[in-house]
């Protein structure tokens, strides 16, 4: 305890400590958790968030963090391997449990550039990014190409979503238990169902409740095995909050924001049980917890539970508004980023590559991580980011520019979950949204027939970025 207290004043003094030795990297995606659900970014927030607090108040929290699309498949695209999803032929949409990869097995990869330098990399968590190159998978083969053909060398979870069959766990390239049952549909909480899933193919042993806390504890086991030897990087994609909401009992009741609050209360003490595998095997590691998206969580969920799950943010999961894909990002690596500090460094789940490319002294090709940035000198207080510009992306496909304080949305509506989701303008009718974030956060004030001049340059942008194939125009 004194030496964590003396570690945090050293680095309030400006004199972190540095070494040479590469640390262990641990990236925690959670599944839906919004940008006010953790306490240390929303005070009013209705649900407890000690370990996510604790991460915080040990690391820097970033509060201009993205994910480069509101919803699940392409996200998680982008954050391995540093690139836009919408580059691929995924232009709108998420994939489903029978869909073919769709990670090009020769690009270079976030676990891929790890073991390239020496560590062991595993994932634990939902995959949601295809299975195999036919155009259904087929569960009773080989899942080849998947997680290990991208550079895992051991890959335990389920194929996407949790709402989306088959039901299994996959471990590397086969399944724990083929899917040989069948389980109907249970409908959403909201409608007082048993918490929200779709009908088909399920493993005889399978329990949606357990895959929260199993995906844990093969996190932690890996952390253990690791724990000498080589440095690891370990990617904890969780499966929650996204529906079914199953919290366990322990945590019935847990919060003010009914099943939903009470499940992002068991996400929180996932982190806690990961937190404290790395304090237990004394493992010098740079841990990064964000999201993939904003929550799934309307206006009437909001006005129910008097909780902002989104913050003071519009929209909600899959909308292009801030709501969508504005996401908490905390990153804690003691003796190196300083405790308690904040950022308001423009951050996309894409620059993971560039970073950890920076951590470990490594040059990227230029026919890779296509829309990364490095943000490492603001972690380690040494310099600023070089991000300047975003693209944002819907679930239908509507695009979004962001430079400084601007954003323009190539559209009506909002593109997502959130009515009215699309807009055709009438005669004299603005064809976008163009917002002042700095004087507008909540993106109320339309001013696109107000700033054409902006409007203009930042479709252009927009049609350079697209073109170009490129964002990082000149190579860093």
């Amino acid at each position: 305890m004194h030496s964590r207290l003396f570690l945090a004043l050293a680095c309030l003094l400006g004199a972190c400590q540095t070494t040479s030795e590469p640390p262990n990297v641990i990236v925690i995606l959670a599944d839906d958790l919004g940008f006010g659900d953790i306490e240390r970014y929303n005070s009013a927030s209705r649900i407890p968030t000690p370990n996510l607090n604790r991460l915080a108040d040990e690391g820097m929290r970033f509060i201009d963090a993205h994910s480069p699309s509101a919803v699940c498949t392409p996200t998680r695209y982008g954050l391995l391997t540093g690139r836009y999803a919408w580059r691929t032929r995924l232009k709108s949409g998420v994939l489903q449990g029978y869909s073919p990869l769709l990670l090009d097995t020769t690009r270079l990869t976030l676990p891929r550039l790890f073991r390239e330098h020496g560590y062991a990399t595993g994932a634990t968590g939902k995959w949601h990014l295809g299975l195999g190159n036919r155009d259904s998978t087929h569960y009773d083969r080989p899942l080849v190409p998947g997680p290990n053909a991208v550079g895992f060398d051991y890959f335990f979870g389920i194929p996407s979503s949790l709402d989306f069959a088959p039901y299994v766990y996959v471990v590397n390239t086969g399944v724990e238990a083929q899917p040989t049952e069948w389980i109907n549909r249970s409908g959403h909480r909201r409608q007082g169902g048993g918490g929200f899933w779709r009908a088909g193919h399920i493993a005889p042993d399978f329990r949606h409740a357990d895959v929260l806390p199993r995906t844990v504890e093969k996190a932690v086991a890996f952390i253990e095995e690791h724990a000498t030897g080589s440095p690891f990087f370990l990617y904890v994609p969780l499966s929650a909050p996204h529906t079914p909401w199953l919290p366990a009992n322990e945590f019935r009741g847990a919060s003010g924001a009914g099943y939903y609050g009470d499940f992002v209360a068991q996400v929180d003490h996932a982190v806690g049980d990961i937190l404290q595998a790395i304090e237990d095997t004394r493992s010098e590691t740079l841990l990064i917890f964000t999201s993939d998206n904003g929550a799934h969580w309307p206006v009437t969920d909001r006005m129910a539970f008097g909780h902002a799950a989104n913050g003071l943010w519009r929209g909600q999961k899959a909308d292009i508004w801030e709501g969508g894909h504005r996401v908490p990002f905390i990153a804690r690596w003691p003796g190196h980023v300083n405790p308690g500090s904040m950022s308001d460094q423009l951050v996309s789940l894409t620059d993971l590559m560039a970073t950890m490319a920076a951590l470990l002294d490594a040059d990227l090709p230029r026919e890779s991580a296509e829309d990364s940035f490095n943000f490492l000198p603001v972690l380690t207080g040494k310099g600023v980011g070089r991000r300047e510009t975003m693209i944002q992306h819907s679930l239908s496909g509507m695009f979004a520019v962001r430079h400084g304080h601007w954003k323009l949305i190539l559209g009506r509506g909002s593109g997502g979950f959130t009515n009215p989701r699309k807009i055709t303008p009438e005669p004299g009718e603005p064809m976008g949204q163009l917002y002042d974030l700095n004087s507008d956060p909540s993106e109320e004030q339309n001013l696109y027939f107000d700033e054409p001049a902006i409007v203009d340059s930042l479709t252009a942008l927009l049609d350079l970025y697209q073109t170009s194939g490129h964002s990082r125009l000149e190579k860093p």
